[in-house]
């Protein structure tokens, strides 16, 4: 991105002038911010960060294969499509991770070590066997700063509508499920589904974003809002709103900063979010010190 001369004097012109061109990126930039922000929550306070990236690797991985199957297997359609390749992985990927619930810490983290690692190196590896697809996977790593075509801007949106639906509906749930488990069994609410339900969310979200936005965003929306609203919230419900906020901040702050500075726009979002962290931890110990 290469911000007109003319627009220096007048920080972020040239982007608003040119907002039917970045329309479409930036929204959906901002609407997966919300939505995996406030999903982020439930990733921090189930302490679920390095599932997140994992997943969001294992989603890029599937990205890759999809198109390493339409290139090389002749692979059409459906079967040939990303997000499906994207979903499969994921989905199996999550499987493997949660089914054994019995897991000590220390399997745990290496099967989440296995995860990640599978999932990255696997998609640079298969990206040097599909040479017409590399800007593709750049884009699918890094973030893509202009190729949002506006049928994915709508399946974004229809995506963030069925999850938020989702949460909103079974909200109560999902937060007694996070804070406290055992007190959720005990007064008899379906914890096993609830659970099914909120990592089904999660993996769906970041499986289908990741193919549309990158790797690096979808995991930064996915931990750096949640991050921010925790310091400064009162409860987890409170969060829960702060850090869809802090995430659509992120989404679109990002971009912008992007066209202005000339960033990488993923690498861009994901510093809109650090910045966003560190204001809201510097606004904690100032309030602690005036109490």
């Amino acid at each position: 991105m290469t911000a007109a001369a003319d627009d220096v004097m007048l920080p972020f012109g040239g982007f608003f002038e040119s907002w039917e061109l970045f329309r479409d990126p930036a929204l959906a930039g901002a609407t997966v911010g919300f939505v995996l922000g406030f999903l982020g929550i439930y990733v921090i306070a189930r302490r679920m960060v390095f599932l997140s990236a994992a997943l969001s690797q294992c989603a890029g991985l599937g990205v890759a294969l999809s198109f390493y199957a339409q290139i090389h297997w002749g692979f059409v359609g459906l079967a040939g499509s990303p997000r499906l390749g994207a979903l499969v992985v994921t989905l199996t990927m999550a499987l493997v991770l949660t089914t054994d619930r019995k897991a000590v810490a220390t399997r745990r983290d290496s099967l989440l070590g296995f995860a990640f690692l599978l999932g990255s190196a696997g998609t640079l590896a298969v990206s040097t066997r599909i040479v017409q697809e590399t800007q593709d996977i750049q884009s699918l790593l890094f973030g893509s700063a202009v190729a949002v075509l506006p049928e994915d801007l709508r399946f974004v949106l229809l995506t963030a509508l069925a999850v938020t639906f989702l949460h909103i509906w079974w909200m109560r749930g999902f937060v007694q499920i996070s804070i406290d488990p055992d007190s959720a069994m005990v007064r008899g609410l379906p914890v096993r589904l609830l659970e099914a339900a909120l990592l089904l969310s999660l993996a769906l979200a970041i499986s289908f974003f990741t193919q549309i936005l990158g790797a690096l965003p979808v995991f930064a929306f996915s931990v750096l809002p949640a991050m921010a609203a925790l310091r400064v919230s009162r409860n987890l419900s409170m969060a829960l709103v702060v850090a869809g906020g802090c995430g659509a901040a992120c989404g679109f702050l990002g971009y912008l900063a992007a066209f202005q500075y000339e960033l990488p726009v993923g690498a861009s979002q994901a510093l809109v979010g650090i910045i966003l962290v560190l204001a809201a931890e510097a606004l904690r110990r100032w309030a602690l010190q005036g109490s």
